[in-house]
């Protein structure tokens, strides 16, 4: 490939030095040609540049949902990719294209007798021998021909070379001159000293100068940061006083115009593809600042993780986990507040067994271990040693709400081959629409909520050709803890009625979207109204709360903006319910049996195949039984469906109850089903192991 290129380009330079009659115009013309010769490729890297900064505010809402799970960010940004038919590779195009003009250049100014007088490659193999001989010079080394040149144009060997080349040739070489304004461009400046160190220093400035301006009008590295940009100059600043002083001049004056000829060439393609009639850089910004968030909340975190003070907590429970023998179940909890989902199963298991339970969270003030004893150890385990710890599993049975298992960082355990690991449900929803594509995939047990969910799970398992997993009627004990508490507290007549607006954290959500417009409709109508954002929001808003709150905070508590979520009173408490597509409206309506209203913000989807089975997702359908629907543009009809809430609440509270029953199993009984489920397996696990052991013996 450079073997063709060098020989097209020498014809090229040679066309140049006949216009320019100079070989440093040649070189400049040259340049100059080739950045015509390239445009359309220019013009296609603008396109693709675009393209990047047009997903980049997608890609940045990606980021933030998902920091720190580098597989799903990968995995959500190649469907970006090809959402916007984008080829990451297609930006590498002119950094090759110019490694190998700038290839090809160098070797057409080292040899200029093959590539500018095309001599046969027999002849110049004998040129090279006798001026080798007759100098003493090595005949490989690189600059051989300019060598040649050189002693002709001095009027060395004339006679002996003459011999072979023939007179004209001679004559022709004689004419041929490599200066330019009193500067011999085949020298290399690091050899040759005095006045051409200026050619690295003005290609080494000229470089600077292209970094500058791109910095500014380039569509793609002006988003860059302030780090990438420095490492970009740096590189193309030291690549051009490289090149400058250890290759012939010649290749820095090429260099040096090539970087001043893209300039114009960034101006002209900034005005025939204008970025910014492409690009929402209002946009963009919002998604940079939203990611800025994401990024102080980590590096906070990163920080604590650093200073870890429970180091010696974690490593006594890691050395205490792995020592004990026989483990028969474990229960794993991403933070403290999951145990409300492992509760009734854990309190039954407790109270008809003598098993122990070992229980890990990865919280370190998680409050199960303030109820640790014999029978129920527990376990710290941070994040960053999950991974391992869990690859060194040991035991008959694991429950976990935490889906994904083999799919990403979580694995099946190495150890052992034979755990039941059984996936419990941390919501009353659609695993289809809710969770990440085949979710559940490697689980060999779920305990399912409802009917809807089975029929999910095995169509999923056609769809995905996977094994069919055991799936136990089982209910949603959080939701029968939720109805007993709600029941077992008085409700009083209050002085005035309270709606609760709690929204998902998703991007657009009410917060995000609508929530000013909300609040704007129902003050003044005599409501207690409480905002109730999800804890991860909490984590990244902190600002816009404070916002909120001095903007709708009043003495009298119409408007507040809850941010302790250690108590559910404030949904015992609410008459009415308002959010988007967040489950808490269906343990809020399932346990009082009051209506809730949905704000129909951009659906939450975590798995996009989720239509390629034919259950419809229950998120979709279960909306306009237990409550209504709002369009974003039909807020304003929050007040009156609100007050048409409370007006007929008793004709609601039998109408979901009706529901309840029919969408979930086991109201009121589930942890027993659960817990049930899993003494059995105990058992026969245990007498699979006797016998053979019996068999061995």
């Amino acid at each position: 490939m450079i073997g063709l290129l060098t020989g097209i380009l020498g014809h090229i330079m040679l066309f140049c030095y006949g216009l320019a009659k100079n070989y440093g115009g040649a070189i400049i013309l040259f340049s100059f040609i080739s950045k015509i010769i390239l445009l359309p490729i220019s013009i296609m890297v603008q396109k693709n540049s675009i393209k990047v900064v047009k997903m980049q505010p997608e890609l940045n809402y990606i980021k933030a949902s998902n920091f720190m799970d580098k597989d799903r960010i990968g995995e959500e940004q190649l469907e970006l990719y090809k959402k916007y038919k984008y080829h990451p590779m297609l930006g590498l195009i002119p950094m090759l294209v110019q490694l190998l003009l700038l290839m090809g250049v160098i070797d057409v100014i080292y040899k200029p007798l093959k590539h500018i007088y095309h001599l046969p490659a027999d002849l110049l193999a004998n040129v090279i021998e006798k001026f080798s001989a007759l100098s003493g010079i090595n005949a490989e080394v690189g600059s051989i021909q300019i060598l040649i040149v050189d002693a002709i144009q001095k009027g060395e060997f004339i006679e002996e070379l003459s011999s072979i080349l023939g007179s004209d040739m001679v004559k022709s070489i004689q004419g041929f001159s490599t200066s330019f304004l009193g500067i011999n461009l085949a020298e290399i400046p690091k050899e040759a000293g005095g006045v051409l160190v200026l050619i690295p220093l003005l290609a080494g400035g000229c470089a600077w100068l292209l970094c500058f301006v791109q910095d500014r009008f380039n569509v793609l590295q002006s988003e860059q940061g302030v780090g990438n940009k420095i490492f970009t100059t740096l590189f193309s600043v030291g690549l051009s006083l490289y090149l400058g002083f250890f290759v012939p001049a010649g290749v820095g004056i090429y260099w040096m115009f090539s970087n001043l000829f893209s300039i114009p060439q960034l101006m002209f393609l900034n005005c025939i593809i204008n970025p910014k009639k492409y690009i929402n850089y209002e946009e963009l910004e919002a998604s940079k600042k939203e990611l800025d968030k994401v990024k102080r909340y980590a590096k906070k975190k990163q920080k604590w993780y650093v200073k870890n003070p429970y180091k010696d907590m974690e490593k006594e429970s890691y050395r205490r986990f792995l020592k004990y023998e026989n483990k028969q179940i474990v229960f794993y909890s991403e933070r403290s507040g999951f145990y409300k989902y492992f509760k009734g199963i854990i309190e039954v298991l407790l109270k008809e067994t003598d098993v122990v339970i070992h229980y890990v969270t990865s919280d370190p003030q998680d409050a199960i271990f303030a109820k640790s004893s014999e029978q129920l150890q527990t376990y710290y385990i941070s994040d960053m040693k999950l991974i391992t710890f869990m690859m060194k599993m040991d035991a008959d049975i694991v429950v976990m709400t935490m889906p994904d298992l083999e799919k990403y960082q979580i694995k099946r355990s190495y150890v052992r081959k034979d755990i039941e690991y059984i996936y419990l449900h941390h919501a009353i929803n659609s695993v289809n629409l809710t969770l990440r594509t085949g979710a559940l995939d490697y689980f060999d047990t779920v305990f399912a909520h409802s009917g809807y969910c089975i029929d999910e799970i095995r169509e999923i398992e056609k769809l995905h050709q996977t094994k069919e997993k055991t799936i136990v009627e089982y209910g949603y004990s959080l939701l029968d803890e939720l109805i007993e508490q709600y029941n077992a507290n008085p409700h009083n007549k209050k002085e005035r009625e309270t709606v609760l607006i709690a929204p998902s954290w998703q991007k657009d959500n009410i917060m995000d979207s609508c929530i000013e417009d909300i609040l704007n409709n129902l003050i003044g109508k005599g409501y207690q109204i409480i905002v109730r954002p999800h804890p991860q929001y909490v984590r990244y808003a902190e600002d816009y709360l404070n916002y909120l709150q001095n903007k709708y905070g009043t003495d009298d508590g119409e408007v507040i903006i809850e941010q302790d979520f250690s108590s559910n009173e404030t949904i015992y408490s609410a008459d009415v319910l308002i959010t988007d597509w967040s489950s808490i409206s269906y343990e809020y309506s399932f346990s009082t049996l009051k209506p809730t209203l949905y704000i129909n913000t951009p659906m939450k989807v975590m798995n996009p195949e989720y239509d390629k089975i034919e259950c419809k997702p229950y998120d979709i359908t279960i909306r306009d039984k237990i409550g209504k629907e709002l369009n974003m543009d039909e807020i304003n009809q929050c007040g009156n469906i609100v007050e048409e809430f409370i007006k007929n609440k008793n004709d609601y509270q039998m109408r979901l109850k009706e529901i309840r029953e029919q969408s979930v199993f086991n109201i009121g009984k589930s942890a027993e089903v659960g817990a049930a489920y899993i003494i059995e397996r105990l058992k026969k696990i245990e007498q699979d192991k006797k016998n053979e052991m019996e068999w061995e013996t």
